[in-house]
């Protein structure tokens, strides 16, 4: 593409982010899931918008090594993220999703950073603000919107809905609706790949609201006896539902919250400080145990579809964050900075993504309703030679 062969022939400030050509060989060696496999292109070096916070270690560098393969990938992948989830809100007040629906729009530069700096050998689970993650791990929009729907073609079968997105083979276990419940699957995963010696690392997710959870402190203990590669991420987006960090922890500096573990303040607006910082905590902790990440981030809906989400912030907030430190804005202006793309060709990816989006729609709605019999099945693992009986042993006997 013509966008993608353009390089920059000048370097100056974008706000506090910093673009310099760097060399004309080399990847990064990430992976950004809208990629394929190709020349990387010229290399460059972003400097991050903030400096990273440390607690019991040394932060890493704020230059951050990308191209302008990746730099491309970013601004589609955001946007594909961000326009699906406006596309859930519709559909929901269409009354075509039903139940909870927890949207990420706001939040994509936590996902897509991610995703940059490790492998589908490497695990994420996370809680129920799950669909992109989905997204990030390989899954498509025709599964994302038949699971939301309750559709056959879902990545749950039509059965989990919107708070159970589930991909194994991506490396992503979950989805889960019990607040904080996630954090302790997390560290057993991260037992697995340890007892296993398969040098991979987990990614446990979960948000402020479950900072303070009792079970997250017992994992995190454990994790730190046993060194795991563990690595917990909290998303920072400032409120727990409808109450603010302030209200709910009495010390909201959530990445000094291990206390014997160490802990790295992230901006996660910024994909590639989230970038940078997954990077330096899985080489940590495959040498030291568990981290702590937090990603200082904000969601622009409701903490779900039934939260119009003003009315303990202000709109003046929303739009504010939304002007200075949007995450798909940053990648935008960064690329028309350097010429790697015009603006009416971001406009032209943007209309692309929607038409993308649309067409899934049409696809999704066309797969059926999982039979009635569903209901009985998934309940048991098949084959693990089990015997199952009524209350008196006598009846009712069953082999699963």
């Amino acid at each position: 593409m013509a966008m993608l062969s353009r390089l920059a022939s000048r370097s100056s400030h974008l706000g506090r982010t910093l673009l310099l050509p760097r060399s004309l060989c080399c990847s990064t060696g990430g992976r950004h899931f809208a990629s394929s496999a190709g020349d990387e292109g010229p290399t460059f070096t972003v400097e991050t918008s903030v400096p990273f916070v440390g607690h019991r270690c040394e932060p890493p560098s704020r230059e951050v090594e990308t191209t302008a393969k990746e730099l491309m990938g970013f601004f589609r992948d955001m946007s594909l993220m961000r326009r699906m989830e406006i596309a859930a809100d519709a559909l929901y007040k269409a009354k075509l999703i039903r139940g909870f629906c927890h949207l990420y729009d706001g939040q994509e530069a936590v996902a897509v950073g991610m995703e940059a700096a490790i492998t589908r050998k490497d695990a994420i689970i996370t809680a129920y603000r799950d669909h992109c993650i989905f997204l990030s791990r390989g899954g498509n929009l025709v599964e994302t919107f038949a699971e939301l729907m309750g559709r056959r073609a879902g990545c749950s079968n039509g059965k989990g809905g919107s708070m159970h997105f589930y991909k194994k083979e991506g490396g992503f276990f979950g989805g889960h609706g019990i607040v904080g419940a996630q954090v302790p699957l997390g560290c057993g995963l991260a037992f697995a790949q340890k007892y296993l010696r398969e040098e991979t690392v987990t990614f446990a997710m979960y948000g402020d609201g479950a900072a303070n959870q009792g079970q997250l402190f017992e994992a995190l203990n454990i994790s730190a006896l046993w060194d795991l590669p563990a690595i917990l991420i909290c998303e920072n987006n400032h409120y727990g539902m409808g109450t603010a960090e302030w209200r709910a922890a009495k010390s909201p500096a959530y990445y000094k919250r291990g206390d014997y573990v160490p802990g790295l303040k992230v901006d996660g607006m910024d994909a590639f400080a989230v970038k940078q910082a997954c990077k330096f905590a899985k080489e940590h902790a495959l040498k030291n145990g568990p981290i702590i990440l937090e990603m200082d981030t904000y969601r622009y809906h409701g903490h779900s579809m039934s939260d119009p989400g003003s009315t303990y912030r202000t709109r003046d907030e929303i739009s504010n964050v939304r002007q200075e430190r949007d995450p798909i804005e940053r990648v935008r202006k960064l690329i028309l900075l350097h010429d790697l793309a015009s603006v009416a060709e971001l406009k032209d990816i943007e209309k692309e993504i929607r038409k993308e989006v649309d067409n899934a729609i049409a696809e999704a709605k066309e797969s059926p309703l999982p039979d009635p019999s569903e209901l009985f099945t998934d309940i048991f693992v098949k084959g693990c030679g089990t015997e199952v009986y009524g209350v008196e042993r006598k009846e009712n006997k069953i082999l699963i």
